[in-house]
């Protein structure tokens, strides 16, 4: 038996101590719940507790005859705007407080089958539309390094709860960095798949998505150690039928010949490149040099323009198809940020919004020959520190500092492509310590190559973790 808290331990650490019988699924998820009741109270990561059902799961399946997949036992999150059957897909809107799922996603569903035990659902923001965790049905989230930083959003209740050890694993989802801006502001470590990658589908749901959000959104996972998604996400690339779109494509690539090369850029457009981000960056990039990748500086082709064109078409979207039930149901906090956005990024007529969305083949077709040469692309994820709790509702220069940074964030959604994030330094502020990130894109259906990286620069730089659960005491 291992002498630390079993709620310490990684999804890799704890699926192997479970299925070599050192640990019980029940023991397990017995201590993940037990931090979860010792810390959820300061942070409100965890809006929805079912610590009850997820005891008796594990028990269940320490009855059962060997391992039912590879997460049997482990504790995780879920996010509350993918259904989960017999729970509320809230979104975070009082309006949808009562929205009861009547079957489970298909992510959950393949989770579920691969033996891990939900212990709680995680907040977002309402409609999951902002860059801070916050709504009027649950409160605000905070981040677990202190009331001086964001815990992000839209996944901020899931990066909030697995860097403070409620779970080895948090399911979250990202159409603009929702997976990336809470695992750059908690310190924790992400993969957003690939465009078709992870079948989306809610049972609840009466519509479907604009086409956008389709393809830009996608489901993913936080995790503590990067070596956790290589164990997790091949249960989340599983097929399902409700997804037509889906690329049933395995986990794992073909080994590549030679070393890997990796595009490297400091280009931080907009806000300039603060130190301890540059510092950060060259750590990784020396990382990886250490353990044989060929990194090489290289121009981003059209990175202003897919940040822009983006933003300005998702915004175009979104207007049309969600304006009405945001100013039906939603707050006046939401209802301003929208404003806001859309002040900062004005919506297009058809006419304009038809060529963006042709010249989106034309940047894809860009990085896809460019990733030819350089499969992988380390680069800023915000050039700036994180920023605090409620920035993205404080005018335009709060939008500056929050969606505004995310160039680099943007154009993994609207290409399609998987991109990673990974602490890479611990940074002083006047403020208070801060995780600093970096954003390392990789050539599309090759999220295994991102994760490689992800970890080669975490073996050579460390996990944030122990330092974090030494300040919360």
């Amino acid at each position: 038996m291992t002498s630390s808290p079993l709620w310490q331990h990684s999804a890799t650490e704890l699926s192997a101590l479970i299925q070599s019988g050192e640990v019980s699924a029940a023991e397990a998820v017995a201590s993940a719940v037990e931090r979860m009741h010792a810390v959820n109270p300061a942070l409100n990561a965890v809006v929805t507790d079912l610590s009850a059902s997820a005891l008796e799961r594990a028990k269940a399946l320490d009855a059962t005859k060997g391992p039912k997949g590879p997460l049997h036992g482990v504790p995780i999150t879920i996010k509350i705007n993918i259904d989960q059957q017999g729970e509320a897909s809230s979104n975070g809107v009082v309006a949808f407080k009562d929205l009861i799922a009547p079957g489970d996603a298909p992510l959950v569903k393949n989770l579920l089958g691969a033996g891990a035990v939900v212990i709680g659902r995680t907040n977002v923001p309402e409609f999951s539309r902002r860059c801070e965790t916050d709504n009027p049905l649950f409160g605000k989230t905070w981040n677990p390094w202190g009331k001086h930083v964001s815990a992000g959003g839209s996944s901020g209740g899931a990066g909030s709860a697995v860097a403070a050890g409620i779970g080895a694993l948090a399911h979250g989802n990202d159409i603009g960095g929702s997976l990336r801006f809470p695992a750059a502001g908690n310190g924790v470590v992400t993969v957003k798949p690939g465009v078709g990658r992870v079948a989306v589908y809610n049972p609840s749901q009466t519509a479907e998505r604009g086409i956008l959000a389709q393809q830009m959104s996608a489901q993913g996972l936080l995790a503590r150690s990067a070596r956790d998604l290589h164990l997790s996400m091949p249960a989340m690339v599983a097929p399902d039928a409700r997804d037509p779109f889906h690329v049933p494509l395995p986990w794992r690539g073909p080994t590549l010949d030679g070393p890997v090369k990796v595009g490297f850029s400091l280009e931080a457009p907009d806000l300039p490149l603060h130190p301890e981000v540059e510092k950060a960056l060259l750590d990784a990039r020396a990382a990886l040099t250490d353990a044989g990748y060929v990194v090489e500086e290289v121009t981003p082709p059209s990175l202003r323009e897919i940040a822009f064109e983006g933003r300005s078409a998702l915004m175009t979207e979104s207007y049309h198809l969600m304006a009405d039930d945001i100013a039906k149901y939603g707050s006046p906090a939401i209802a301003g940020v929208f404003e806001q956005n859309y002040r900062r990024t004005p919506t297009v007529g058809m006419t304009e919004m038809l060529a963006m969305l042709a010249r989106r083949t034309f940047y894809a077709r860009q990085w896809s020959v460019l990733m030819e040469k350089y499969p992988l692309f380390l680069s800023p994820f915000f050039p700036q520190p994180f920023y605090a709790p409620g920035r993205d509702a404080e005018g335009p220069e709060g939008l500056r500092e929050t969606i505004g940074q995310a160039f680099w964030s943007t154009l993994g959604n609207y290409l399609g492509l998987p991109a990673g994030n990974v602490p890479a330094r611990l940074g002083e502020f006047p403020d208070g310590p801060k995780p600093v990130g970096v954003q390392i894109l990789g050539r599309r259906w090759r999220e295994d190559l991102v994760v490689d990286a992800m970890i080669a620069i975490e073996d050579r730089l460390g996990t944030l973790s122990k330092q974090l659960w030494a300040r919360m005491g």
